[in-house]
């Protein structure tokens, strides 16, 4: 949260930063920059406030607690970066015939040089920390300042050449690149946080956790199904069904499911709440489970299954050679 506020902080800093160097400049590429800079004013405003909200514990009427409002929060970003692409465009195709001519560039492309010096330094950071948390509004915050660090380099790049050949027209055209650069990073942050809205599958994710559990797999273990996993802020929700041997009396079934979600929370540090349905074991559970002196086993094991992203979250019981 107080990196949130942070970043909030600096794009104020560094969009006062840019329009002074538009002022001193009067250059259409750099306001563009720092009209791109109101995007990240607002969307850092937007983020720091969904933060607050995401903080706060489950209640009952939110019993799932309140972190979705992350993806809102990054589509609202993602909006703002979309339209801020548009509105440059715009601006830029008006003022293409009509070049101004540009003054003490050479003091614009030093401050604007620092400006995205500080912005990648900002951005790397908040990505980092935002992986670390698991908070995709922080990596969303964070990857939106790299892509302004990136759009800044084109324009400081257009600035130098501008600088030498006094083209001037080409102010414009750099405007209106930078302004495409910056349409593609809206719909990449946006992207994300609708699929997150709508309760979308975060496949990687789901490999990742299919990687541990079949590392860490647990002989009583013998089959997983109908696997499902949803992030919401801090907090990983899982439903599963968990086949065991069906001898095993109650206290035993939930000591595997207590099992199962310390392996989960150890690899990915972070809560987890666990609803699993847990199966007995049949006839034909024998053929695929390699539990060891197993005293009222049917029939010898015939293949072991490994658990993939695509055959652990169907809704079926996994049989020989499925």
């Amino acid at each position: 949260m107080q990196l949130q506020a942070m970043v909030l902080i600096l794009a104020v800093l560094l969009f006062g930063v840019k329009l002074t160097a538009w002022f001193l400049t009067s250059s259409l590429s750099i306001l563009t920059d720092a009209l791109e800079s109101i995007a990240n004013i607002i969307a850092g405003g937007v983020g720091f406030f969904s933060l607050l909200i995401a903080a706060k514990p489950r209640d009952k009427g939110h019993p799932y607690g309140h972190g979705k409002v992350e993806f809102i929060s990054a589509a609202a970003e993602g909006m703002f970066i979309l339209f801020a692409g548009i509105f440059i465009i715009v601006e830029a195709i008006s003022k293409l015939f009509e070049p101004q001519v540009l003054s003490r560039l050479n003091v614009g492309i030093i401050m604007m040089g620092g400006t995205a010096l500080i912005n990648y330094m900002a951005g790397s950071y908040c990505v980092k920390e935002g992986r670390k948390g698991k908070s995709i509004q922080l990596i969303a915050a964070g990857e939106h300042l790299k892509t302004d660090t990136l759009s800044t380099l084109a324009i400081i790049a257009g600035l130098v050449l501008i600088y030498f050949t006094k083209i001037y027209f080409l102010d414009s055209l750099v405007a209106i690149i930078a302004a495409c650069f910056i349409i593609y990073t809206g719909i990449k942050v946006l992207r994300p946080s609708i699929g997150g809205i709508m309760d979308e599958s975060d496949m990687k994710l789901l490999g990742r956790i299919v990687k541990v559990l079949n590392e860490k797999r647990n002989e009583n273990w013998i089959d997983l199904h109908n696997v499902r996993f949803i992030k919401y802020g801090t907090t990983l929700h899982c439903d599963c069904h968990l086949t065991v041997p069906w001898y095993l009396n109650i206290r035993e079934a939930h000591q595997e499911i207590t099992l199962l979600k310390d392996v989960i929370q150890q690899e990915f540090g972070t809560e987890v709440e666990m609803f699993v349905h847990v199966d007995p074991c049949l006839d034909y559970s024998c053929r695929i489970c390699s539990k060891q002196n197993c005293a009222v086993r049917k029939h010898p094991q015939e293949t072991r299954i490994t658990w993939t992203v695509e055959n652990i979250v169907l809704d079926r019981k996994h049989r020989p050679g499925s």
